[in-house]
């Protein structure tokens, strides 16, 4: 019997949208199992990012999506090399705005496949800007009412 293939992709998925969707069905089609690594809102305070959603929002999303097998925590840059090892993995994707970031890996698991995605049209950071917008005109408005 062939092993099954282990795909792995990592990211924060705040505001979880269309495009992180197409992502995580173009991982899984890559493979059998699909893990993704989940940034912890620590690890991303070490980063300099705030999640809109915390860490627990984000991973009981994530784990309602059909594509996702396992959603486990990414709490260093180092775990990236971690679960690769644990789970076996034989595929490693992210975002093509990470476009050679992870390349090092090969060095370390020389079989292993890194795909960047395309980002696609959506990005929770754009919707982030967009709901400031909308709120900072209702506060204006509220302000100007009273």
């Amino acid at each position: 019997m062939d092993k099954e293939k282990v795909v792995l992709v990592a990211g924060t998925f705040d505001i979880l949208h269309e495009s992180h969707v197409n992502m995580l069905r173009n991982a899984k089609n890559l493979g059998s199992k699909l893990i993704v690594m989940l940034s912890t809102d620590e690890f991303n305070a070490g980063k300099g990012k705030k999640a809109f959603q915390d860490y627990d929002t984000r991973k009981y999303v994530l784990e309602s999506i059909r594509y996702v097998d396992l959603v486990v925590p990414e709490q260093s840059w180092d775990d990236k090399s971690l679960y690769i090892d644990m789970f076996d993995v034989d595929i490693f994707a992210m975002g093509d705005d990470w476009k050679g970031k992870f390349d090092f890996l090969k060095e370390e698991f020389p079989n292993l496949k890194i795909m960047y995605f395309p980002r696609g049209k959506v990005s929770s950071s754009n919707i982030k800007k967009e709901m400031g917008k909308l709120y900072s005109k209702k506060e204006s408005s509220d302000n100007t009412t009273k």
